[in-house]
């Protein structure tokens, strides 16, 4: 069995009795006062007393994303075609199988400058407009590659090129996370990736996607999730918390919870005031920081807050972002930087859409691939 996979699947010995009553915590199923008071009533007083309960969460989380047994890898070929020379990086069209018939669809980047080994950093996005092929995507994705790491961007389920089926289908979270752990591996697998270089960030729903990948997989090794974690809203959508993971019978966690798995890895937890994350400065971070504390490695969990600012991944989130990768992944911010030591994201082309799509004439979707909402949930169950 995988190092990784032992963690995802084996971490805990305990399972929770099928039988228990299951419940969904969507939106702000707390109040920002009962967010605060669930944060004070469950603080861990010692170390041992988070391993328990962070025991307990994983396993809750693993029941209810019905994640046991994780379906078989698929072994057919990758498709990467398309391969762009850019200023200091590449960009190249990519499609894998995550489970027989699923294909992920996304963008690989990666740097021009050669090296010994290489960082690497999954990029997944938000609800939107297709944000795959969005600015956002594109040049956090473009300048963390010229920092010098291979960074893969992929769709959500229903979104840019994935639309074998419906985004909110009821088990999206599931094929999500499956989806999320599959790209894993597919961008660990590039030559030259250290594994001990290996790291998350997205924002909204992405932001989801970042902490409970890193609260499932020991191999990211650091995380940004951004404008996401908060003590009373557990995510709107189907992709996000349509699964029992945050309650089951008596047992109730929240995201900060969740979040708080990654410790004692490093985290940044980017915030703003203009939406779930306005509280973090106040609320969800010291939290936090009492749990990386008791592993003696407080300063490890920072964070970002943009008060002034509302729900997006832009520019000074990103930049907010682009130092902490740096430091914790070994890259070069010096390429991404002027004269006079500011970031400059100026240094990206954004592309067009049909520059960065994978399926064309040329490379048809496979005809194994399953579509349709019905099609899709049998091959979940």
């Amino acid at each position: 069995m995988k190092r990784a996979l032992y963690f995802l699947l084996f971490a805990t010995s305990t399972s929770l009795p099928l039988t228990a009553q299951t419940d969904l915590c969507q939106g702000a199923y707390f109040t920002e006062a009962q967010g605060a008071e669930f944060l004070k009533t469950n603080a861990p007083i010692t170390l041992n007393n988070w391993k328990s309960r962070a025991a307990e969460i994983r396993t809750n989380m693993v029941a209810g994303m019905e994640l046991l047994p994780l379906p078989p890898k698929p072994t057919s070929k990758p498709i990467v075609h398309g391969k762009k020379v850019m200023n200091g990086y590449t960009v190249e069209n990519v499609a894998f199988e995550s489970m027989p018939g699923i294909f992920v669809t996304g963008n690989l980047y990666r740097p021009l400058k050669k090296q010994t080994s290489y960082a690497a950093i999954l990029c997944p996005h938000g609800h939107g407009n297709d944000p795959r092929f969005a600015d956002p995507a594109q040049i956090r994705s473009a300048m963390l590659a010229r920092m010098g790491a291979i960074v893969l961007t992929v769709d959500m389920i229903g979104y840019g090129e994935s639309k074998q089926c419906d985004h909110k289908i009821p088990k999206a979270l599931k094929l999500q996370t499956i989806n999320n752990i599959r790209a894993l591996d597919f961008l660990m697998s590039q030559p030259g990736v250290d594994p001990e270089r290996v790291g998350v960030t997205g924002e909204s729903g992405g932001g989801t996607q970042t902490f409970l990948l890193t609260a499932l997989d020991e191999r990211v090794k650091v995380s940004v999730p951004c404008v996401m974690v908060s003590a009373h809203f557990f995510g709107g959508c189907t992709c996000e918390s349509g699964m029992p993971i945050h309650k089951k019978g008596s047992f109730q966690t929240n995201n900060v919870e969740i979040a708080a798995l990654a410790a004692p890895r490093p985290m940044l937890l980017i915030s703003d005031g203009g939406d779930w994350t306005s509280n973090v400065p106040q609320v969800e971070f010291p939290h936090l920081q009492k749990i990386y504390a008791l592993f003696g490695e407080k300063n490890k969990v920072e964070n970002a807050h943009f008060a002034d600012e509302k729900h997006d991944y832009g520019p000074s989130k990103r930049k907010a972002m682009y130092p902490f990768m740096a430091r914790y992944l070994n890259l070069d911010l010096n390429q991404v930087t002027d004269k006079t030591g500011s970031i400059d994201e100026n240094l990206v082309k954004v592309l067009n859409r049909a520059d960065l799509e994978v399926f064309d004439t040329s490379h048809p979707r496979p005809e194994r691939a399953v579509n349709g909402d019905e099609a899709v949930m049998a091959l979940l169950k």
